[in-house]
């Protein structure tokens, strides 16, 4: 069975990552000791809340074309199916506790970051050009900017 995800949907899925990545790095920044560290995941938390809003603004200038929901669904359980398939992609059972280092969480974040920029890339595959393909776009560059920021971090730590 083929089901096509509508931009919509996808921006939906998109919000609740966004919502899982400030809270893995909120629960970061209460493990670690080190001021500085702890600033970072807290900023980037901040981020996560900002690309959040940015994503639902996106939603929100959708057209009506670009929300049309591609099955029947009487029952709304699709939108219990997103959050379910955002939950359990990226930053999902992150390997983090009282004994992971600063090193190991800028790792794992930076993993987490990579899985939502090719969920968004695998997901945009599923949306049809008339369905607002195009505006998935916005997302992955939105993800790619906190790669580049864990990276720059962890280089600094070696």
């Amino acid at each position: 069975m083929s089901y096509d995800f509508n931009a919509d949907e996808i921006f939906e899925m998109a919000e609740q990552i966004e919502r899982n990545g400030a809270s893995f790095y909120r629960k970061s920044a209460e493990l670690i000791a080190d001021p500085a560290a702890k600033k970072l995941l807290l900023d980037i938390a901040a981020m996560e809340d900002e690309h959040e809003k940015t994503f639902a603004d996106l939603r929100a200038g959708l057209s009506e074309k670009e929300k049309v929901t591609t099955v029947f669904d009487p029952e709304g359980e699709i939108s219990l199916y997103l959050r379910a398939l955002a939950d359990t992609r990226v930053f999902f059972e992150k390997k983090i506790d009282n004994t992971s280092s600063i090193k190991d969480i800028f790792k794992e974040a930076i993993l987490a970051e990579k899985d939502s920029i090719v969920f968004y890339m695998g997901m945009k595959d599923m949306v049809p050009e008339n369905l607002g393909k195009a505006k998935i776009d916005a997302i992955i560059k939105e993800e790619m900017t906190h790669i580049k920021l864990l990276g720059k971090a962890l280089v600094a730590l070696t």
